[in-house]
């Protein structure tokens, strides 16, 4: 007997219905919950489980304005305040205190909180107005200040968390604890894939600098989603996707034939069972099946000819930097993956900030501003969203000692800038506006679930409509909260 047959013979007997009945603690209370929960039962067709194996929607809920997102998330929380945030006020009172009618006592981090004085401090980076929109950006962004007039600059976001993981989850899962599906998952959830021999969710990772906070799997986790939504974190190197290569021994011919021998004992667990995790984790073996011809080519980046490579940058040449991984990320939207997410370390700057910064500014610049005109001459940027930013923003006054070469700053969830551009947005654009120490959102506030609203919307969702049943209760992206900031929609 070949030993496909004695597994096969295996669990059938393992998954015999007394089997079944004596071996659950939940008895014929599990049968009953695992028929309510089949494909088949009125449930599923409620939208607990998707029928369809891509989506729930199986179309967007109105025409999308964009199909695809690429999400630059800059990790750490870059200071907008040397980068897109102009104060000129901070300039005329260097070194003076924080007027107390600002702060009103809001809450700091334990690495302020117990300062004696705030001395306010000005960025030591000059700033100037570029384009037809008269944009301030920073010195430190030449690049990026040759797209002014292609991005919408949110000068007015805030959001309640203020510590780094929390804030990254938040921004990332709508709820600062984890558990919850990130934002790649839901619209994979909610609008499927274009391209079946590609994920349509899609992570990579890059450093700027050393020393800053980590990051976790749960921030492209698929949460209570089924696992086909979670996001593939594609690697630099020959391996792009761990585990996706043949074992030694093992050729294309073998692992079909595996794959198929697996299909069958998985659909006799199914029917068993009746868990639609383990049809799940079918699709997602084929889909590695498939991803074994269509991501290494996707991954290959020679064929790129020189002027391309002159526009990122000399670092895409270099697997795993940023300005590679924003090249890829337009490779993969050609690919019609549906959300890619890169997630840059080094922002982190409470310490040194004038030096560190001029880093972080420099590892992403070039390949940013390359990546909106790189789409824009495939003409792809009118079908896809570019967002730029972190988890927070970074405070007026000095953390520590305050010199005109060095200083710190510290988190400040009350306001900070994101950038986007492409499908949808307003061209050359502003919205929101600080105070003018930089500290409160004084005009057209944003909070986070209303930004993670705007992106759904842009993407023809309803964040209100796309919900998912788990433990009795109906979650959302944006949880209970969240509008749409209309004025930013082209």
């Amino acid at each position: 007997m070949s030993f496909y047959k004695e597994l096969e013979n295996h669990v059938h007997e393992q998954l015999s219905r007394r089997n079944f009945l004596s071996r659950t603690s939940l008895g014929l209370g599990a049968a009953a919950m695992s028929s309510l929960l089949s494909a088949d039962s009125s449930f599923a067709k409620k939208g607990v489980i998707p029928t369809d194996e891509n989506s729930p929607l199986g179309q967007p809920h109105f025409a999308p304005k964009a199909k695809r997102v690429i999400y630059l998330f800059q990790s750490g929380a870059p200071s907008q305040l040397e980068l897109f945030d102009y104060k000129p006020k901070l300039e005329q009172m260097w070194g003076q205190d924080l007027p107390e009618s600002i702060r009103q006592g809001q809450r700091l981090t334990g690495m302020t909180a117990g300062q004696s004085s705030f001395p306010l401090a000005a960025s030591k980076y000059k700033f100037e107005q570029y384009g037809q929109s008269r944009m301030w950006i920073s010195e430190l962004l030449p690049h990026i200040s040759t797209i002014a007039d292609e991005a919408t600059f949110v000068r007015s976001l805030h959001t309640e968390a203020i510590n780094h993981d929390p804030a990254v989850t938040f921004f990332q899962t709508g709820s600062q604890q984890g558990g919850r599906p990130s934002w790649g998952s839901w619209i994979s959830y909610g609008l499927g894939s274009d391209n079946q021999n590609m994920p349509s969710f899609v992570v990579l990772l890059s450093k700027g600098r050393g020393g800053d906070q980590p990051l976790y799997a749960k921030l492209w986790s698929n949460g209570f989603l089924p696992s086909v939504h979670q996001g593939v974190v594609f690697r630099s190197g020959p391996d792009p996707v761990f585990y996706l290569s043949n074992p030694e021994g093992i050729d294309k011919t073998s692992r079909r034939r595996m794959l198929d021998y697996l299909a069958k004992l998985h659909q006799d667990q199914y029917e068993h069972i009746l868990d639609p995790e383990i049809n799940y984790r079918v699709q997602q073996y084929e889909m590695a099946y498939r991803m074994q011809t269509a991501v290494p080519e996707t991954m290959d980046i020679s064929q790129e000819p020189d002027y391309i490579f002159d526009m990122y940058g000399e670092e895409s040449r270099k697997p795993g930097t940023f300005a590679a991984n924003c090249l890829l990320a337009r490779k993969l939207i050609e690919k019609d993956v549906k959300f890619v997410q890169l997630y840059h370390q080094g922002w982190d700057q409470h310490g040194n900030l004038p030096n560190d910064i001029k880093v972080m500014a420099k590892s992403v610049d070039q390949a940013s501003a390359a990546l909106i005109m790189d789409l824009k001459q495939r003409g792809l940027l009118d079908e896809t969203l570019v967002i730029w930013g972190g988890e927070f923003g970074r405070g007026s006054y000095s953390q520590g000692k305050l010199t005109k070469d060095n200083y710190g700053r510290d988190h400040h969830p009350r306001s900070f800038t994101v950038w986007m551009a492409g499908a949808g947005i307003k061209k050359g654009f502003v919205y929101g506006e600080t105070d003018d120490f930089g500290y409160n959102v004084v005009k057209d506030p944003v909070h986070v679930h209303d930004f993670q609203a705007t992106v759904m919307h842009l993407l023809g969702v309803d964040h209100e409509r796309l919900v998912f049943k788990h433990q009795g209760r109906r979650y959302r992206l944006t949880d209970v909260h969240g509008k749409v900031v209309k004025p930013l929609i082209a």
